[in-house]
């Protein structure tokens, strides 16, 4: 099942289903992305618990997490990690001048590597069962990191643009988003580039990562992430 249907969230889908070069397909129910947990109920918090959710992390920054926070943090049975990942890839600080967000994405891989790894080795590291990372909308810093883990699993470029794609599907989350952007005076023309999901967008991402870092792989052990843990985290989400 691609969408977790959440009553109180419009963005949670599982990364497995998508076929690799020369390998069996990503697994369901292994590694999630998703949009912010805050407005989980206890209903909900708990349907996640009982498919086996075992590490969040969140990928918002401390006035995100601060003005709405995470319902896992202090919850137990359930780990917890807060790394605060491309500050100006957040909702609101994108509001602020016209952009390119393709340029956003490929100059954030340039200069966040560590942090990224960071997360990847959090995801790769975590107690057996489901992890979840997420940002607020589950599409700028979740679509990265969602990026990077499914192009070292060897997912197409084709697919991991497509499933960066599916944000725009989110229709309430985005008129959520929408909306408190217009309360604080946003241009509608810039919230309407700030909120897309082009895939194109990501293909023009990956083709950066490809020919500037020599793609997934290495860049990530550029960046310090160990061979073990690369491995550790495809098995995770391969088998």
């Amino acid at each position: 099942m691609r969408h977790w249907h959440l009553p109180d969230t419009h963005n949670v889908r599982d990364l497995g289903g998508y076929a690799r070069a020369n390998a069996a397909p990503t697994q369901w129910r292994r590694i999630f992305r998703a949009d912010n947990l805050h407005h989980l109920d206890a209903a909900s918090r708990q349907a996640l618990r009982e498919a086996g959710l075992s590490l969040v992390v969140d990928l918002r920054n401390a006035r995100e997490t601060e003005a709405e926070p995470n319902p896992f943090a202090d919850a137990p049975g359930t780990a917890y990690r807060n790394v605060s990942l491309f500050e100006a890839l957040a909702p609101i600080a994108m509001l602020g001048s016209p952009f390119d967000m393709g340029q956003r994405y490929r100059d954030a891989l340039d200069r966040c590597g560590q942090p990224i790894v960071e997360v990847l080795t959090a995801l790769a590291e975590a107690p057996e069962g489901i992890v979840v990372f997420h940002c607020t909308a589950g599409k700028d810093r979740t679509g990265i990191i969602a990026a990077l883990v499914l192009a070292l699993a060897g997912v197409s470029d084709d697919d991991i643009a497509a499933d960066y794609a599916m944000t725009a599907q989110a229709t309430p989350l985005l008129a959520r988003l929408r909306a408190r952007s217009m309360v604080l005076g946003a241009d509608p023309e810039h919230v309407e580039r700030v909120l897309a999901s082009d895939a194109g967008t990501m293909a023009s991402t990956l083709r950066h990562l490809r020919d500037r870092h020599g793609g997934a792989a290495a860049y990530l052990a550029r960046n310090g992430l160990s061979a073990t843990t690369a491995a550790r985290l495809v098995e995770r989400l391969c088998r």
